[in-house]
């Protein structure tokens, strides 16, 4: 069982437990597999290994035909953290299913094997995407991307079969179909696509460095995605004006859409976590911590309160420093430098924040 003393110790690139490393792609590996070799100790986990392994391979840049992953907020460490998160959903609900209704080995492989690639979509293809610098451009579409990779990917591990469900419970993470339109045969693999989604946003939201990342990170990711600064035939429209503007905008969308999806979309589903943890959820625990200091800062005003610097797990070092000067010539080319500027720390702020 966790306690306030483990929470308060807890390193920015660990899990909620702190005891796993997932910026670590060979300790969540071990961490997964025992999960998965606990649940179906006659079941092999050869498939998942291998899809760790070519993970790492893409995302690291390694394979000829892809860049490596360059969005600096879903980075490796994401990717992990989300696929541990759903390794322990998956238990959790094993064991509070009847015989019955239990997911079992096949449908838990292929649940890992999407997780490791939910977010494949901001992958650049050498070829396909050269138009492109960064990752973060696809933001609105990378889910329909995953899914297309996944399309291909699946059948050189052997699982041909299953690409017509991944390419519909990958949806589960993002926001381009209505949940609703998703269609599935079995309600097995809905409720692998509930496990899947839950797990994305509890991880992101439970990152000891949240509140950072979504400041210096992800607000640049929003830029070149066309989503902080929104243009179209009625002129400009500034949606987020820096990355402060996007954290004070943050428990509004949390209470709005974040609970929505988790309590009535997903039905829950984060309370399998319960089962795994003995009656503990630490996810929920840190959620409501940065909730809670981001309210703080929010109602005194203090931004010096964030203070932490995590590491940015994308292979390159300059990565970050990059994506935030093309969110900045972004912003310079849509003439609007007159609402945003350049700051110290690599955020993007409002000139007169």
């Amino acid at each position: 069982m966790t306690n306030d003393d483990q929470y308060q110790e807890r390193r920015n690139d660990y899990d909620v437990t702190n005891s796993v490393q997932v910026s670590s792609p060979a300790a969540v590996l071990q961490a997964v597999k025992a999960i998965f070799t606990e649940l179906y100790p006659h079941s092999a986990f050869d498939s998942v290994w291998l899809a760790f392994l070519d993970f790492e391979r893409y995302f690291r840049g390694e394979d000829p035909d892809y860049y490596a992953v360059d969005t600096a907020y879903h980075d490796i460490q994401h990717t992990l953290d989300m696929t541990l998160a759903v390794a322990r959903l998956i238990a959790g609900f094993e064991r509070s299913a009847a015989t019955a209704d239990r997911l079992g080995p096949d449908r838990a492989r292929l649940g890992l094997i999407t997780a490791l690639f939910h977010d494949s979509g901001y992958l650049r293809h050498k070829v396909r995407d050269a138009e492109f610098a960064n990752g973060a451009e696809f933001t609105l579409t990378h889910v329909s991307r995953s899914a297309e990779f996944l399309k291909s990917y699946l059948p050189t591990i052997g699982y041909a079969e299953a690409v017509a469900v991944a390419t519909q419970v990958v949806h589960f993470t993002g926001y381009e179909l209505s949940l609703d339109s998703i269609e599935l045969d079995n309600p097995k693999d809905s409720m692998m696509g509930h496990l899947l989604g839950t797990a994305d946003l509890i991880a992101q939201i439970a990152d000891r460095c949240y509140l950072e990342k979504c400041r210096d990170r992800l607000f640049p990711e929003f830029v070149l995605a066309g989503i902080a600064i929104e243009t179209g035939a009625a002129g400009t429209f500034v949606r987020y004006r820096s990355g402060k503007d996007l954290l004070a905008k943050t428990p509004s969308f949390y209470r709005e859409a974040v609970e929505f999806r988790l309590k009535k979309s997903f039905n829950h589903a984060y309370r399998y976590l319960e089962a795994y943890f003995e009656n503990e959820n630490p996810y929920m625990v840190f959620i409501n911590k940065n909730l809670s200091h981001l309210t703080q800062i929010l109602e005194s005003g203090d931004w010096d309160h964030l203070r932490r610097h995590p590491p940015c797990f994308i292979p390159d070092p300059h990565g970050e420093t990059r994506m935030t000067r093309l969110a900045l010539a972004r912003i310079k080319m849509l003439g609007a430098t007159n609402k945003l500027r350049l700051k110290g720390g690599g955020n993007l702020q409002p000139v007169h924040a």
